[in-house]
């Protein structure tokens, strides 16, 4: 008598669909935080829902949209154990993008992709990624959960996102409200924020030999929990500043490092240089050059060396610009001022050597 062989399955090929409905119903409540009054639905439908009526307020409403994950910064997530964080990572890459132009950020969705979809793990996931959500001043509109056995370990995963927000015509901030003599201000960085991180990872875990767990004196606490420090999130301190002050344009310092991120809004016939000397870069930068003698140029290019965002500001706008960051708890300070291009061939070079 042969054996009845059993029917291929869903569950079999390893996609738990019970699974990932009980994923949703733990999100839900976190997304529900992040609603403001245009979003329409909840949760579970197809698509998000924005009444776009609310943009009739604007005589020539511009949609700004950006999208990005966070890179291998998941993987010290997924080795902490910690899921509940990365989603501000995922916000601030985001929509600090947006913001650059001047944009309010609106809304935006998610992708989550998984080995395993573990319900209370891909609830945390969404629980940061909607703190960030109410950081940002957006709302979460909805997203995906992607189960994929085989292509990933049943403890890997990734996330991305995509964002919308909006501006008027006439208040778009970038390169061509660059005046000569406008200065620079830097906003601290909460330490590496997401970009970087293959290098960071090699230079200290297959280079120098540390651990996760490892207590760093320089640092005053863990290595894993330096590493895992959210990226800060500025729109709504960006939001704000405009509000109160004549801004010309914003960089947000991400992969390629300060002065490449620098020189994108800067007009070709200008030149921004930055001062090393009015700032000094937390321990982590040291850190991760000293343990992989890696030049300062090229932590320069990869890192962004304590500052997460720039604003270019006209000169009597730089004393209320600074005491409104202040107000806001942002670290901010005058780094650098706008040039004639001249000889120089780069938008933006840096200059001096940095304090301390």
């Amino acid at each position: 008598m042969t054996e009845k062989t059993t029917g291929a399955s869903y569950a079999a090929a390893g996609v738990d669909i019970e699974a990932g409905d009980r994923a949703v119903e733990l999100m839900k409540e976190w997304v529900k935080k992040t609603q403001r009054p245009e979003v329409l639905g909840g949760l579970g439908g197809f698509a998000g829902l924005f009444d776009a009526s609310a943009l009739k307020r604007y005589e020539r409403p511009l949609l700004a949209s950006a999208t990005d994950g966070v890179g291998t910064k998941v993987d010290i997530a997924r080795q902490l154990g910690v899921y509940d964080t990365i989603g501000h990572d995922l916000v601030a890459m985001v929509m600090d993008d947006i913001v650059v132009c001047g944009a309010e950020p609106l809304f935006m969705t998610d992708y989550i992709c998984v080995g395993k979809v573990h319900p209370e793990r891909v609830a945390a996931i969404v629980k940061g990624i909607a703190e960030g959500c109410v950081l940002a001043g957006c709302a979460l509109v909805g997203g995906e959960t992607a189960e994929h056995p085989g292509l990933l370990g049943p403890d890997d995963f990734d996330v991305a996102g995509a964002g919308t927000g909006v501006v008027e015509y006439d208040r778009l901030l970038g390169a061509d409200r660059i005046r000569t003599g406008d200065a620079v201000i830097a906003m601290a960085s909460s330490g590496l924020h997401s970009n970087g991180y293959s290098l960071v990872r090699h230079v200290l875990f297959d280079r120098a030999g540390m651990s996760l767990d490892q207590h760093v004196e320089e640092l005053g606490r863990t290595l894993g929990e330096e590493l895992l420090e959210p990226t800060k999130i500025y729109s709504l301190d960006c939001m704000a500043l405009t509000r109160m002050a004549e801004i010309h344009a914003y960089s947000h310092i991400t992969g390629g490092g300060l002065a490449a991120n620098l020189a994108r809004v800067i007009p070709d016939h200008l030149h921004a240089t930055v001062d090393r000397s009015t700032w000094t870069p937390g321990a982590i930068f040291d850190l991760v050059g000293k343990a992989g003698q890696v030049e300062q140029l090229e932590l320069e290019k990869t890192l962004n060396m304590g500052v997460g965002m720039m604003a270019v500001v006209p000169q009597e706008s730089v004393d209320v610009a600074l005491t409104a960051l202040a107000d806001r708890g942002v670290d901010a300070w005058v780094a650098g001022e706008i040039l004639d291009r001249g000889d120089h061939a780069e938008g933006a070079t840096l200059t001096g050597s940095y304090a301390g």
